[in-house]
């Protein structure tokens, strides 16, 4: 006779926890269809930078240093985008940089007439100006230096402000012009219309002496 084998006998809690895994297993996988209202209802919300009446001329990645007039040194201002900016109505450019994770700005400015950019001695990628500067909420003199990662951009960043520049100092050029002709047109009107009251008064003048001589002429001997 063969001999049986023995049977084991499993713990019924070992076998609850099996079911009790198998059944958390298929509610898993099964799709309730429930859903979860949310606690808090955010809306769209408009975000404006300013820059929506602007034209860009000019986009480049650049790091922006400010010179620290008290430490006497250059301190970084920020990595980030430098723009420039000209206004679709009245045509005025800015110069306008934001840090590339804040968005933080930190320059600016208006380019006029007078910015003028110099090569960073040293560095043929980096630009020095002086400007007026508003990053910060109030005009302050404030002197900049920017590095590019190529020449290229660099020249190509410092060649269209000079541009924007110089074309600001021939406008003002020809308007100073204009005003002056427009001051001498003027005054040659406005003594042209003087000799004709000039003339009258003369003529007002020699009637009234004439008339004075007849009065003499005729008066009656006592």
């Amino acid at each position: 006779m063969a001999d049986k084998e023995p049977v084991v006998e499993r713990p019924v809690a070992e076998e609850e926890g099996e079911d009790s895994a198998a059944a958390a297993a298929a509610g898993e996988e099964e799709d309730t269809g429930a859903q979860v209202a949310p606690i808090v209802r955010l809306e769209e919300v408009a975000v404006t930078t300013g820059e929506e009446d602007e034209d860009s001329l000019l986009d480049m990645k650049a790091k922006l240093y400010r010179f620290d007039k008290d430490g006497n040194q250059w301190k970084e201002r920020g990595t980030g985008t430098v723009k420039l900016l000209k206004h679709k109505e009245n045509g005025k450019v800015r110069l306008v940089m934001r840090q590339a994770k804040t968005l933080k700005i930190c320059a600016n400015h208006l380019v006029i007439s007078t910015t003028k950019m110099q090569e960073h001695a040293g560095s043929d990628k980096s630009c020095v100006w002086h400007a007026a500067d508003f990053a910060d909420g109030e005009l302050k003199d404030e002197m900049f230096a920017i590095r590019f990662g190529t020449v290229e951009n660099c020249k190509k960043f410092k060649d269209l402000v000079d541009e924007i520049a110089e074309s600001l100092a021939k406008n003002e050029g020809g308007e100073s012009e204009e005003g002056s002709s427009a001051a001498g047109l003027l005054e040659k009107l406005s003594v042209s219309e003087s000799k004709p009251e000039e003339s009258a008064a003369k003529e007002e003048s020699t009637d009234a002496s004439k008339e004075t001589e007849t009065k003499a002429a005729t008066a009656p001997s006592e």
